[in-house]
């Protein structure tokens, strides 16, 4: 579906150049590109030949396709960088998907990654007013910017015959660049997913005499909306998919048996009656103290707590599994018989400490969302048979966060443990409680928890239309991340859901898409004896968690019933069909008996490290997670009482 366009003046079209840079970067030739003829050019050493694509049809996103054909006199060991400008942004805004978003990184973020600022030069710092990056870090290849009166786009493949390829984005004066450069550069810095960033890096070739080097590149046109990304990208998915094919290694009903197993086998601990965060994939494997490495501890929500116990509970009453059932209703049990003086629930238990504060470093602190998700699926198991501890836990928590609701609809960010306040109203954490509101309609005898949630939609909006959604998971402060996509599409679907107003609707599509920019649409190339590279393991349908966490996640799963539920809203498939392919995506990789990928049955793994960010490039993570279990499980459970419900 097209993107709304805006009023006002027509879009400005881009200008496109190309450059020629050395080995350590520097600019040696460049020269003007006809975007709607083509031709012969000169930049420095390259002499090329472009070719602009004519499709038979007009391509409905504005997709233009450029071939590059390189030939050089002499041996040249540098890089070719396609570049197209905006000239009319002073205060820009970009999009590199699931990567780079506006700024970036708000000024008052505690985490460090890189961040865009215009006229700043900071390496050391990581804020910048140019950053170009290696394009496996983004999940689809692509660079957008916009200005006062429109944009532009440029993109190309993970790869090339000259190496692996990159993207970036510059601002100076008045204009705003966006380039994909053959191979890549990494520039001012490279960020390894510390707060100390790594030398500037890049991919060499050397381009040699009587060799044509044959590269790819799209680029488009913008209007002003900073929503027209949609459009291109799903063009370009629907590009990949046949390209980029991704097998699941075993059946849904399967996956949902083996991750039910993992979390009763190696997560849950009767004592006292918790999901364990994570265990290690190696058991002979111990810490200092000669203790296993296993986490001894468990969110409310998010990383372990009620979700997953709610899809262990659904699964062991599909499926008549007493064990399931027993484990995931005394995790719950344990939850709502500790509710903090607050009257919400704790944000976390420790084995040493008993319950305790959210990740926040602010003191006593409850994480809004973390409290918001637990309340909610702890709302669903009410569905699979009233308790009632589990009500007046539910009921409790609804209370105290309406109460505190501010007069504009903010249901604030950290909440104190111990009186109540709102610490802090940063960011917007607290959308995942409208989903929890609106799933309260058996308890809202005076309608004042749809009220809230109303309000709530109205005054979290303007994330999604300003399209910088940040805040919702506990660990990287205001960044922007995937997750907050999952909560903003979950909120209002459930808002549209129970009101059937189309205002909701829209704003459903808005964040799906939003959400949509962090899934691969391509299959990254791994070195072949590399583990994911061994295993095959295709990336398209997986998520990245963020720019400060670059690496591939399953939390994406979370939302499989949402996305299913907007397809059928909007007669729009795609979104359904985005579902399924990450279900696909995160049905390989699953050990499906002892000693597989060196581990358990039963045991999955949070990270899937597609580029080089926390670990080089093609290692998983060797730890088991709750979440990353319970989000499979509960994506399986939804797809298999949705296939049944269909069929009815």
């Amino acid at each position: 579906m097209p993107a709304e366009r805006s009023g006002g003046p027509a879009p400005v079209p881009p200008v496109l150049r190309l450059e020629a840079l050395d080995a350590g970067g520097l600019l040696v030739g460049a020269a003007d590109v006809d975007v709607v003829g083509g031709g012969d050019v000169v930049a420095g050493p390259f002499a090329i030949r472009v070719t602009i694509g004519v499709p038979a049809a007009p391509d409905p996103a504005g997709l233009v396709d450029v071939a590059l054909s390189v030939a050089v006199s002499a041996p040249f060991t540098g890089h070719l960088r396609l570049v197209a400008t905006v000239a009319d942004a002073a205060e820009p805004w970009w999009l590199i998907p699931g990567l780079f978003y506006g700024e970036n990184r708000p000024a008052d973020c505690d985490r460090r990654f890189p961040r865009f600022e215009a006229g700043a030069d900071d390496p050391a710092g990581m804020v910048s007013d140019h950053w170009s990056f290696r394009s496996d870090r983004a999940a689809t290849p692509a660079a957008f910017a916009w200005g006062a009166s429109g944009g532009a786009m440029t993109g190309t493949d993970e790869t090339s015959p000259a190496g692996p390829t990159g993207v970036g984005l510059a601002h100076r004066g008045d204009v705003a660049e966006v380039h994909v450069v053959f191979p890549f550069r990494e520039d001012p810095v490279t960020y390894y997913g510390s707060a100390t960033p790594l030398p500037a890096t890049s991919a060499t070739y050397t381009w040699r005499p009587g060799e044509r080097v044959e590269l790819r590149a799209v680029v488009a046109t913008l209007p002003a909306d900073r929503h027209a990304y949609a459009p291109i990208l799903r063009a370009v998915h629907e590009r990949s998919r046949p390209l980029h094919p991704v097998t699941p290694w075993v059946t849904v009903p399967e996956a949902a048996d083996i991750a039910a197993e993992g979390l009763v086998r190696w997560h849950y601990d009767p004592d006292p009656g918790v999901l364990l965060e994570t265990v290690g994939f190696d058991r002979e494997l111990s810490g200092g103290d000669g203790r296993p490495v296993d986490r001894q501890a468990m969110h409310v929500g998010w990383v372990s707590g009620i979700p997953w116990a709610y899809a262990l509970l659904a699964h062991g009453r599909r499926t008549g599994s007493a064990a399931a059932v027993d484990a995931a209703s005394r995790v719950i049990d344990f939850c709502c018989a500790n509710l903090s003086p607050s009257g919400t629930f704790w944000g976390r238990w420790e084995r040493a400490g008993g319950w305790t504060q959210s990740w926040t470093p602010i003191r006593r602190g409850l994480h809004a969302r973390t409290l918001g998700e637990a309340t909610l699926f702890l709302l669903r198991a009410l569905d699979l048979g009233d308790r009632d501890e589990w009500s007046l836990a539910a009921r409790s928590n609804l209370d105290v966060v309406r109460d505190r609701q501010r007069a504009d609809g903010n249901l604030g960010s950290v909440h104190d443990a111990s009186d109540g306040r709102v610490l802090s109203w940063a960011g917007a954490s607290g959308l995942t409680w409208i989903a929890a509101f609106c799933s309260a309609s058996s308890l809202d005898s005076d309608g004042s928890y749809l009220a809230a949630a109303v309000r709530a939609g109205e005054y979290y909006a303007r994330f999604v239309e300003r399209e910088f959604i940040h805040g919702a998971p506990e660990d990287v402060d205001l960044a922007p991340t995937s997750e907050d996509g999952y909560a903003a599409l979950m909120a209002y679907v459930a808002l549209h859901r129970r009101t059937g107003d189309a205002r909701w609707l829209s704003l459903a599509r808005r964040a799906a898409d939003w959400m949509l920019t962090f899934r691969y649409t391509y299959n990254v190339r791994f070195a072949p004896r590399t583990p994911l590279g061994v295993y095959g393991f295709a990336t398209r349908g997986g998520d990245q968690a963020s720019p400060s966490n670059q690496h591939l996640h399953a939390y994406g799963l979370v939302c499989t019933r949402e996305l299913a539920e907007l397809s059928a809203a909007t007669g729009d498939p795609h979104y359904r069909e985005r579902a399924d392919e990450a279900l696909d995506c995160f049905r390989q990789l699953l050990a499906t008996a002892d000693g597989e990928l060196n581990s358990y049955r039963g045991m999955v793994t949070e990270r899937y490290y597609q580029t080089e960010c926390f670990q080089p490039k093609g290692m998983m993570l060797t730890l088991s997670h709750a979440w990353s279990a319970g989000v499979l499980l509960l994506a399986c459970e939804q797809v298999i009482v949705g296939e049944r419900r269909s069929d009815d």
